[in-house]
């Protein structure tokens, strides 16, 4: 793995990171915070998966997080949203499909197929590469994301509760077989069974996952993606009829921006420290 550059931050690390994924089949950037102290043993991970048009830099500049993670002493990872520099034909067309856009799934279309595995890169190869590097206890994971980072979140931890032990998000894409952003990217990386797209929807895995743990959402009341993209009622009804424990916030006044996420990442780094501290 390549240091692209590290700098002193909050008596911690703050670092970038290039390394060659075997499933993207490109070079893929990450940013990671190291706490002070890390270097007494192995500490809990904390995940974040951004959004749209987002790469690893974004929560990394505007969301504070640092300052939290170094409080409560966990390892803060933030990959990016998609691979990089594979130029499929559209691949650069749109916002919401292809560059930036790789929704969190394993793509079985071609061309996307060979390259969007973003899915099994946040689960398996992620994981693995922060492990050998960093002083990560992967038994003692969280996950958390913003917008399409927080569907990613969201399904990564109810399709895998042995991995992950805490999950948050901000605004997340919640019912994303129903949207328009969801029908889009489902459709062009999955093809149209419908059937195949539940594995990436959270509202259809909540009833069927084994995760128990308490789930935080916020989500800004003035949010303008919020009635047609995002859709929190839907979870909270699904999170009500399988018996899990959801706390949906509706923040007042808020929007979907990166000013609405600083305000409240310190209640999330907070709510995966509680989890993954506990024992």
């Amino acid at each position: 793995m390549e240091t692209i550059s590290e700098s002193r931050m909050f008596g911690g690390v703050q670092g970038v990171y290039r390394h060659a994924s075997k499933l993207t089949g490109c070079d893929m950037e990450l940013s990671v915070f190291t706490p002070p102290g890390a270097d007494a043993g192995r500490i809990p991970v904390l995940v974040y998966l951004s959004g749209l048009t987002c790469t690893w830099e974004n929560v990394t500049v505007k969301a504070g997080a640092q300052r939290f993670a170094a409080r409560e002493g966990l390892l803060f990872v933030a990959p990016d949203t998609s691979p990089r520099g594979t130029d499929f034909p559209g691949e650069h067309d749109a916002y919401d499909f292809g560059s930036g856009a790789g929704f969190y799934v394993d793509a079985t279309e071609e061309p996307w197929r060979r390259a969007y595995q973003m899915y099994s890169y946040v689960t398996e190869e992620l994981p693995a590469l922060v492990a050998e590097h960093f002083p990560a206890d992967l038994e003692h994971q969280g996950i958390l994301g913003h917008s399409m980072g927080g569907h990613g979140a969201l399904v990564a931890a109810l399709r895998n509760p042995d991995r992950y032990r805490s999950v948050s998000a901000f605004a997340p894409i919640a019912a994303p077989c129903r949207c328009p952003w969801g029908e889009k990217a489902f459709s062009g990386y999955l093809g149209p069974d419908r059937e195949a797209w539940r594995r990436y929807d959270a509202t259809e895995l909540v009833g069927e996952s084994d995760f128990r743990g308490a789930i935080l959402v916020d989500q800004g009341s003035a949010d303008p993606y919020l009635e047609e993209q995002l859709q929190p009622e839907r979870l909270r009804q699904a999170c009500a009829d399988a018996g899990v424990d959801l706390e949906l916030r509706f923040q007042d006044g808020y929007d979907h921006s990166y000013y609405f996420i600083a305000s409240f990442m310190e209640d999330h780094v907070v709510h995966h420290a509680r989890a993954l501290k506990g024992d």
